[in-house]
């Protein structure tokens, strides 16, 4: 009986590549308005949060 063969499988690529989120600097007026772009998100969690009690 033959030994069966296989090509193992590629290796993955952990070339390291820029991230434009944590490059980023944080300033005032960014982390303002992420704040203020999330008022919906706070609301519905907010909201989900009090369905639960």
């Amino acid at each position: 009986m033959d030994t069966p063969t296989y090509d193992a499988p590629p290796e993955p690529d952990y070339t390291p590549r820029a991230n434009p989120i944590i490059d980023a600097p944080a300033t005032h007026a960014a982390c303002a308005r992420d704040y203020e772009n999330a008022a919906g998100i706070r609301a519905t969690i907010d909201k989900q949060n009090r369905s639960t009690r």
